[in-house]
């Protein structure tokens, strides 16, 4: 009974993984001729996504990433179906990196790593699948800790200081992995389907080269299952130093970075305390991911009504409700104080433009327009994304997603200016600083 229970079982399974051979050997009849990914002489084509210019680097022909900060260097272009091959090395034992295809081209929230499919490069142990932050993806054999991570046959991986091969195969969401030779490893269903290509730097120096790819035919896939489109965005803070900001002195060692975060303690002893960039700006789009890491506190905040007016109680005075508190901090944009997205705990939600809001000699509508939609902020300690458009003197803000602010005028702010963190005496941290001018 048991032999014949084997001999049903491999019957079964033959034909799916012929069916699926077939479908690549077909696509792979069409297919033209390989391109390099790579030049060997600088990194053309390629973009520096969060890192330090000295996070990756070219010599000996090789791509060369530090490991530090964490974070991705992708292609310039998308791609779908491929054919892709490199080859890759660590320079010490237990060194890590990855190989992420179907990349969004920026990092998730919160992370330093973006969207995408990971087919994992380690010392030791790689060769796994696995989707990571929001992408989805089929394991070939289920995990035995249950975990959606497709686990090699075998470990095929040479030792540090040695070269690998690595063949990545991709057709319609499905993926093939041979490691020096000899396929070990498939994921299916891939989402996204379609994506740039990026190397990761995770903490260690590893050298790449000989990287190329040929791409295979295919329709074109539906938006919902491709990644989003780079739209020329460029980097405000590198994760290793600040030499974007101008840092005054007193306030070295407060504001600090950590890799891809950049952290605040709230205790600058600075004459100027917040943290203003060296480069003046115009009209933009910036992206700030943040977070208030104080323990929160129930205090009693104000009731902000729509119109901008705070609620008031029978007594005549603010009305106020409790509230976990957790800090306050904020985005300043064109040099000017007034000009602050609240990063907060009142009620009302963090985007709130203060400056504006509390102006009693501004027009209704302008405090209306300074006014939260609603609260879109996550618990504390989370990580929240702001996207601020400013546009001549009316602005913008999208907070996880949602539109908290509404195209507001701001009668007098400054044309053109710095973008600052505000200090505001609590603990804070930002990542993911981005810059689109207009």
């Amino acid at each position: 009974m048991r032999k014949f229970s084997f001999i049903i079982t491999l019957a079964c399974i033959i034909p799916v993984l012929f069916s699926a051979g077939t479908k690549m050997d077909q696509a792979q009849e069409q297919q033209g001729d390989f391109v390099p990914l790579f030049n060997g002489r600088n990194l053309d084509g390629w973009v520096n996504v969060n890192g330090a210019p000295e996070t990756y680097t070219v010599r000996d022909n090789m791509i060369v990433t530090s490991g530090i900060p964490h974070g991705i260097l992708r292609t310039e272009k998308q791609y779908q179906n491929y054919i892709l091959e490199l080859e890759w090395r660590h320079t010490v034992e237990g060194g890590n990196s990855g190989l992420f295809i179907h990349s969004d081209p920026m990092p998730a929230v919160g992370r330093p790593f973006s969207r995408a499919v990971e087919v994992q490069i380690l010392d030791g142990n790689g060769g796994d699948i696995f989707p990571i932050h929001g992408a989805t993806m089929t394991p070939w054999k289920p995990h035995p800790g249950g975990w959606v991570r497709s686990l090699p046959l075998e470990n095929r991986n040479h030792p540090a200081g040695q070269w690998n091969h690595y063949r990545v195969e991709s057709l319609d969401g499905m993926i093939i992995l041979s490691v020096n030779g000899r396929e070990v490893n498939r994921g299916y269903h891939a989402n996204p389907r379609k994506g740039y290509i990026c190397l990761e730097a995770e903490g260690s120096e590893a050298h790449f080269r000989n990287i190329r790819i040929m791409e295979l035919p295919g329709e074109t896939p539906p938006a919902s299952v491709v990644a989003d489109i780079a739209q020329d965005f460029r980097q405000l803070y590198n994760g290793n130093d600040l030499r974007e900001w101008e840092v005054a002195p007193g306030s070295e060692g407060h504001w600090t970075p950590e890799g891809w975060i950049l952290n605040y303690d709230g205790k600058s002893r600075a004459e100027v305390k917040d943290l203003w960039t060296k480069e003046e700006f115009g009209d933009f789009h910036l992206i700030a991911d943040w977070r208030l890491t104080g323990e929160p506190v129930i205090r009693e905040l104000p009731v902000v009504l729509p119109d901008g007016s705070y609620a008031m109680n029978p007594d005549g005075e603010r009305l106020t409700i409790p509230v976990g508190d957790a800090g306050d901090s904020g985005i300043y944009i064109r040099g000017s104080t007034r000009s602050q997205f609240n990063i907060w705990s009142w009620p009302v939600g963090s985007g709130e433009i203060y400056g504006y809001r509390n102006d009693m000699n501004m027009p209704a509508s302008v405090r209306k327009g300074a006014t939260p939609l609603l609260n879109a902020d996550n618990p504390a300690g989370q990580w929240n994304r702001f996207e601020i458009i400013v546009t001549g003197n009316r602005v913008t803000c999208i907070l996880n997603g949602k539109t908290v602010i509404d195209d507001a005028e701001l009668p007098g702010m400054p044309g053109k200016g710095p973008v600052g963190l505000q200090h505001h005496g609590d603990p804070v941290q930002f990542a993911n600083i981005y810059i689109k001018e207009l």
